[in-house]
């Protein structure tokens, strides 16, 4: 089921994702989906007149690096034996169809497509073979990254916590697992990552299970799995398409 958070006419609420385009329509529900208290209200709106926000407004994004391969490659690093994490702020979240928005302060921002994953339990030293069941969905997020600024500093906080720096949907699909699903971004239609979600070092499981060993993961947080090779520029005016196979598109334009 896919299930999007929306504004309209100032309101905020949750919908299910019906159809496909530009026939797509939102079935409005009364309530939170993500705690199990949602009802449907019998009101559909079409997906084309809402602005689609972030799925939930999470207590912290945990982030994971490192975690593929020819990632790790191209940007000259080394592997480690357990998960290398960080965050970002929630004041970096945008939706579908609002804007990056380029800092000041760099000169090399680039984009990181990535799966996501909406925490819907308390979480806390989960073992790896329950670690799905705290899941409440996934989606599509964009870690987006001031590569200069990242070089230069001692850590990844300033370079991946500007606003706009983390934009996540358009929706969270609850029906879905990952297992071997494509994983791509283009911009301005040009592909410039394309990989499989089986090409994950650690992999979903692993990742829930190993954070939650060192943090403890509340209702609405959401979870970055890393990003495969190929990151490269954005410029303003450019538009930028992440997707995985099964979940859909986050499309956001730069400014």
């Amino acid at each position: 089921m896919r299930i999007a958070r929306f504004s309209h006419n100032g309101v905020v609420s949750f919908g299910n994702v019906l159809g496909e385009g530009t026939d797509a329509q939102l079935a409005v529900l009364h309530g939170n989906p993500m705690l199990g208290l949602a009802e449907p209200t019998g009101e559909h709106i079409p997906l084309s007149v809402v602005q689609l926000l972030p799925p939930s407004e999470p207590s912290k994004i945990v982030c994971v690096g490192k975690n593929y391969g020819a990632h790790i490659a191209e940007m000259g690093l080394t592997g480690s034996v357990e998960p290398t994490i960080f965050l970002k702020p929630p004041s970096a979240l945008i939706g579908a169809g609002e804007a990056i928005v380029l800092p000041h302060q760099s000169s090399q921002v680039e984009l990181e497509v990535e799966l996501a994953m909406v925490i819907g339990h308390v979480t806390r030293n989960v073992s790896e073979a329950d670690a799905l069941d705290t899941v409440w969905g996934y989606t599509v997020a964009n870690d987006v990254t001031a590569r200069d600024l990242q070089a230069s500093d001692d850590q990844w906080m300033r370079s991946k916590g500007f606003d706009t720096f983390c934009p996540v949907g358009p929706w969270v699909e609850t029906d879905w697992q990952p297992a071997q699903q494509r994983i791509w971004s283009e911009v301005d239609g040009e592909v410039r990552q394309d990989d499989l979600l089986g090409s994950m070092i650690f992999d979903a499981r692993r990742i829930i299970a190993y954070i939650s060993q060192n943090m403890t993961l509340l209702p609405g947080d959401i979870v970055l799995t890393g990003t495969p090779s190929g990151i490269s520029g954005i410029r303003s005016g450019q538009v930028v398409e992440c997707g995985v196979d099964g979940i859909g598109v986050l499309r956001n334009p730069v400014a």
